[in-house]
């Protein structure tokens, strides 16, 4: 059975790992997309090592190019608009990662294509969004976090705010989002007839991630602070160091789980205050003086026999040995055009009915595809040749 987005084709008009990301989840529930590349401009992503054997691309590229075609072309030349006016009867959906007005200036902004095809679906992702004074301006993760107030609660008071290690705001914040109002897009247009342009702005998404705290704020007008509030280390919930300098991740918010959290550690006495002490600090010291004195595994071994909603926290090699992680089927060969097979992570959703297909890997090459893709919406073998003299593709 065809993914459950096989009706869907993409063009996809975006780099690093946003845009990328959420076309990759779209292809891998079976939507066909394209994505329109530079081979004078490359993906920066496509050069982080490490790097796939014998395929000069980085582990990182190829899994987001993962179930993509691609098309090299020079969007500054008036051949390729033509090419992409083509290629919108089909692909009638559109991502796209550039700062506000440059898809405009190469008249391939919303308006323009919605001229042509007036029910495409056209999907902008930035950092700050198309409207307000800060639409122009550059960022990355780290500063959509921090403009969001995220950051002014996540951390520690001695240090601040702290770093994550994967980019909340671009995949959360961006990916998601996107992929959410495409589809969105896609059930109003099925029932309509219209299409529309979508305004993801990744910084947005974040502010809308201050679910809890953020609703307060809007209420009482109270600043949330560091080790202050049940989740940001102001009650027991926290991460806790063991013996072997490993770390143990403490969830027990349920009195249940509280109750059995204290029995493990010997600390009765705890129950009667719950998760949320009076006296935090002196408390959470003396948690940590008892987790000291075994290593992390040693008190998985006891918190394995109850439930505490306490979890190792893991290394990667530990996680992708994880015998969860075979159950789950989390971890996927796919096939690359050198005839070799890649190890990848898996779509995380599970169908009952169509599932995904991992089709092919992304690609070194970016003319791999070009012209496949051109032959099919018509051009001849002499006209793509004449294409490639010329430095259409370029």
């Amino acid at each position: 059975m065809s993914g459950a987005l096989s009706s869907l084709k993409v063009l996809d008009f975006t780099t690093l790992l946003p845009g990328p990301y959420a076309t990759m989840y779209l292809g891998d529930m079976g939507a066909d997309i394209l994505r329109i590349v530079s081979t004078s401009r490359p993906d920066l992503v496509d050069f982080l090592p490490p790097l796939v054997p014998n395929i000069k691309l980085s582990a990182a590229s190829a899994q987001l190019g993962r179930n993509k075609r691609v098309l090299a072309l020079n969007l500054k030349d008036k051949r390729a608009i033509k090419i992409i006016h083509k290629l919108i009867s089909e692909y009638d959906i559109i991502i796209e990662q550039f700062r506000p007005g440059v898809m405009a200036k190469l008249k391939l902004d919303y308006q323009s294509l919605a001229n042509i095809n007036p029910g495409i679906i056209y999907c902008s992702l930035t950092g700050y969004g198309q409207t307000g004074s800060m639409r122009n301006r550059a960022g990355h993760d780290i500063n959509y976090i921090a403009r969001s107030g995220v950051a002014s609660y996540s951390g520690k008071k001695d240090i601040g705010p702290a770093l994550s290690g994967m980019q909340i705001a671009d995949v959360a914040a961006g990916s998601n989002n996107a992929i959410i109002g495409i589809l969105a897009a896609v059930v109003f247009r099925q029932s309509s007839g219209k299409g529309q342009h979508i305004d993801i702005s990744m910084t947005d998404g974040m502010i809308a991630y201050n679910s809890m705290y953020g609703a307060g704020f809007l209420v009482d007008n109270k600043d949330p602070v560091y080790e202050d509030n049940l989740l940001n280390g102001g009650s027991i919930y926290d991460y806790y160091k063991t013996k072997d300098r490993k770390y143990l991740s403490v969830g027990s918010i349920e009195p249940q789980f509280f109750s059995n959290f204290c029995d493990v550690i010997n600390r009765p006495d705890l129950k009667q205050e719950g998760i949320f002490p009076k006296n935090i600090t002196q408390i959470k010291k003396e948690i940590s003086e008892i987790f000291l004195t075994k290593t992390r595994d040693e008190w998985m071994t006891v918190f394995n026999q109850t439930d505490a909603c306490v979890e190792p926290v893991m290394t990667l090699s530990e996680v992708f040995a994880d015998k969860m992680i075979v159950e789950r089927k989390m971890v996927v060969d796919v096939p690359m055009s050198n005839g070799k097979k890649v190890r990848q992570i898996a779509n995380p959703i599970k169908f009952s009915k169509t599932p995904q297909e991992y089709k092919y890997a992304g690609v070194f090459s970016k003319t791999e595809h070009t012209k496949e893709v051109l032959k099919e919406i018509g051009y001849k073998e002499k006209e793509i040749d004449e294409f490639k003299k010329t430095g259409l593709f370029s």
